[in-house]
């Protein structure tokens, strides 16, 4: 079907292509007024019918209700061929309307175009109807902020905030700037962000996203970065530039319709003047045919329906929480066969927990207290994770010297007795016998005095979703999946074992994990795939055919260099997007199918004699491609 705009059939090969991506129709009426027009026009052809009239009275109705319906195509025709457009869809239906009165046929000239225009809203809602996905992200940019300078509130645009001021969020409004909560707790909104729709709740000390909507209590927010730099500027100018990074589908079908509408044109005023010419057949016989030919030729339904079949597809995918960077990352998306991962932060949580506590001359409480209170003023991860674990009331009073040894642990005083918690190196120190942990992780070992209490097994934890991602995209074809991280052997294995990764590679600083990634490009099979969160993971995001991020807790370089962003750190969006990925690519492939065969059946047909009507031509051109429209949107909804 058209478009709404002028471009000839080479470059945007009808203008509902240009409409789908962001585009406004010149001549458009507001549609309440528009479905008034073509009311009365219906009202007009349907009484020429029903009323027993002249045969001039009727024609005069036709016209009138032609007048009424198709104004605007005849007026988007004249602006086309005054520019250059000699072969918009509309110019042809003009074409084809005036051929049909001149040869006594306006009803089916009124008919065609109250069937056109009537495709016409129904495309537009489709459209429409694609676009929500995406629009809900352009929804999430707040308007105001309200900052605290000197004492008091002024409200300015999030723009004019710098790194490091304060603003203040009250429930309901739109955090402004990325920051970290200074007072206050409450609860956050992030579906926009990452297609979550539990609440988040954060305190003092949690960092918050701009964009999130605070539904409960006030906050008081540092910001760490300005808006050019926030979470929803980047979201923003991934979708911005996606909709132009077209889909190798998508150029061959532009450059297919670049050829095939001259060509067609042409061959209908062949199909009108030669036989006539050259054998003497009637000349309306052939005019009408050629009619038929003529508007059932346009190619539209392709043109339309293959980049609305990815357009959708990307708003499906966003409504899920997966940013794709244009429809050009779907197809090497579906063709992945090697799937690659980084650890902590992918398939981990990226948060240390205590998974086993193993006392040697004390009970396992009493080795996990003395621990955590030597711990507890220190602020490393770890730390943090055996803290945790405790759970219970430290008193401060009972610690004192406390003393972190960069490289082997921490030393502190505790009860009246120096308590050590580190690693092996920290125990040999001091002197003590260290026993074996069967664990995997991070051990850490704690000796009171010189003699060695336990120690206690501390690891990154994988993930809920992580072990069914796997499995889902093993099912999906994936024949060979990946592990490469930073961490240690020992903690590498104990992930791969727990997800069933026989390939783990262990230890690999940022340019290793680019040569493993060069290596398994080399070794095959299809795209490969990578999946990390970390600032270490970008330059191998950018090398891989297909590089995801983990966009909720990953960094600001690896969700720049990524093709696509999983806003949520759900390892399961991965297959998900991949399956969207190839439904989207399988819609756009029936719709290339469904419009040609049409096509060439009706234009055979017509050329041959053996179907004229106008009416079958309309089908071939407006009913087509509303059946191929509404495939398109199929790509919307979550594939099975």
């Amino acid at each position: 079907m058209a478009g709404h705009g002028h471009a000839p059939c080479g470059e945007h090969a009808c203008a509902h292509c240009h409409d789908a991506h962001g585009g406004e129709e010149e001549n458009a009426l507001p549609p309440p007024l528009r479905i008034a027009f073509l009311a009365v026009a219906a009202l007009v052809f349907a009484a020429s019918w029903l009323v027993p009239l002249s045969p001039a009275a009727r024609q005069a109705a036709f016209f009138a209700a032609f007048a009424l319906a198709g104004w605007d195509v005849v007026l988007s025709a004249a602006k086309g061929l005054f520019r250059g457009g000699f072969f918009d869809e509309r110019l042809l239906m003009a074409l084809a309307s005036a051929g049909a009165f001149a040869i006594g046929e306006g009803r089916e000239a009124v008919a065609l175009v109250l069937f056109y225009q009537t495709g016409e809203m129904l495309q537009d809602a489709a459209t429409d109807r694609s676009r929500r996905g995406i629009r809900a992200l352009l929804d999430i940019r707040p308007d105001t902020a309200t900052v605290l300078r000197g004492g008091t509130e002024r409200t300015v645009s999030p723009a004019d905030v710098a790194a490091g001021e304060t603003v203040l969020i009250r429930p309901g409004e739109k955090i402004p700037l990325d920051g970290i909560v200074l007072e206050g707790t409450s609860a956050l909104d992030t579906v926009a962000l990452t297609g979550e729709s539990l609440p988040r709740d954060v305190a003092p000390g949690d960092a918050v996203p701009n964009g999130a909507i605070n539904l409960s209590g006030l906050l008081r927010v540092r910001t760490t970065a300005v808006f050019a730099e926030s979470t929803v500027a980047k979201i923003l100018a991934a979708v911005e530039h996606s909709a132009a990074r077209k889909a190798r589908t998508e150029k061959t079908v532009a450059r297919f319709a670049r050829f095939y509408t001259p060509c067609v044109a042409g061959a209908a005023a062949l199909l009108a003047l030669l036989p006539p010419l050259l054998s003497g057949a009637p000349f309306p016989v052939w005019f009408r045919r050629a009619l038929v030919f003529l508007v059932a030729s346009c190619p539209c339904a392709i043109v339309v329906s293959v980049p609305l079949a990815f357009f959708a597809g990307l708003g499906g995918a966003s409504r899920r929480g997966i940013l794709v960077k244009g429809a050009n990352r779907f197809e090497t998306l579906a063709r992945a066969r090697t799937a690659v991962f980084d650890k902590t932060g992918t398939l981990t949580r990226g948060v240390f927990d205590v998974t086993a506590v193993h006392p040697g001359t004390m009970g396992e409480a009493e080795l996990l207290d003395i621990a955590a209170l030597a711990e507890s003023h220190s602020r490393h991860p770890i730390a943090a994770s055996i803290v945790r674990a405790h759970g219970g009331h430290l008193d401060p009073a009972r610690v004192s010297a406390v003393r972190e040894l960069p490289g082997l642990g921490v030393e502190a005083v505790v009860d009246g007795k120096t308590v050590r918690a580190g690693n092996a190196r920290m125990m040999e120190a001091c002197g003590a016998a260290i026993a074996d942990c069967p664990h995997g992780g991070t051990v850490i070992h704690v000796a009171v005095g010189s003699g060695y209490a336990g120690h206690i097994a501390v690891s990154d934890v994988v993930k809920d979703g992580s072990a069914r991602a796997l499995a889902e995209l093993r099912s999906l074809g994936i024949r060979r999946i990946a592990m490469l991280t930073g961490d240690g052997a020992r903690a590498a294995e104990a992930v791969g074992r727990a997800l069933g990764i026989a390939d783990t590679r262990a230890g690999l600083l940022p340019h290793g994990k680019v040569e493993a990634v060069e290596e398994l490009l080399r070794a095959g099979p299809g795209p490969l795939l990578f999946a990390g969160d970390g600032v270490n993971d970008a330059p191998v995001l950018a090398r891989a055919d297909v590089g995801v991020a983990m966009g909720a807790l990953g960094s600001d370089a690896a969700v720049e260099a990524a093709d696509v962003v999983i806003m949520d750190d759900n390892p399961l969006r991965l297959p998900q997007a991949i399956r969207i990925a190839r439904k989207t690519l399988r819609i756009a492939k029936e719709n290339i199918a469904l419009a040609l065969g049409v096509k060439a059946a009706v234009l055979a047909l017509s050329a041959t004699g053996l179907a004229v009507s106008l009416w079958l031509a309309v089908f071939a051109d407006v009913g087509v491609a509303l059946l191929a429209i509404a495939n398109s949107l199929r790509a919307m909804q979550a594939p099975r």
